[in-house]
């Protein structure tokens, strides 16, 4: 539902990260043949994943779908793989003339409670993993984060009573 100011409320509950993982789709198109549809993942979340398709898959159509997802460092092992039936959300052409894919988005209908919480690390690591590199890119300054918002946040008279006192203090000194 859009909201006054032209933007749409999200909906999504569940975290997601973009991450360009290897995966199958199997579901049957319009044409009624069983497709398996190698494809990358452009994001996933723990409820679900969004790709592009070589095929029309219907909403609501029931896909199979197995998602390679690389491991956590420090968790052990290489990589697993998430096998699990989902839900066609979404199945709409690309922008592009001539170009025949679709963007497909699938719910997860049924993922355990492991594959769910295994998702849902990669998406926290990866999100912390993007969260660090902004901050690292930003060029630092001499002020901390903390010293700016205190300084901003005084009232502006209060500062110039304050340069005031330190100037008339200074007098004196040179006074004496």
């Amino acid at each position: 539902m859009p909201s006054k100011t032209g933007r749409r409320s999200e909906r999504r509950q569940a975290l997601r990260v973009d991450a360009k993982l290897s995966m199958r789709v199997e579901g049957v198109p319009d044409d009624g043949q069983m497709a398996q549809i190698v494809t990358e993942s452009q994001n996933i979340s723990s409820s679900g994943v969004y790709c592009t398709s070589s095929h029309f898959l219907s909403p609501l159509s029931k896909v199979a779908l197995t998602i390679v997802l690389p491991r956590v460092p420090g968790v052990g092992g290489r990589q697993d793989l998430i096998k699990c039936e989902g839900i066609v959300v979404r199945c709409q052409p690309v922008a592009k003339r001539g170009d025949r894919k679709f963007e497909l988005a699938c719910m997860f209908s049924e993922l355990d409670l492991r594959r769910r919480e295994l998702i849902n690390q990669f998406v926290t690591w990866r999100n912390l993993q993007a969260l660090r590199a902004a901050t690292a890119s930003r060029p630092r300054t001499r002020a901390t984060a903390s010293s700016r918002v205190a300084t901003s946040a005084r009232p502006k008279r209060a500062v110039a009573k304050k340069k005031a006192v330190r100037r008339a203090t200074a007098r004196r000194r040179t006074l004496n």
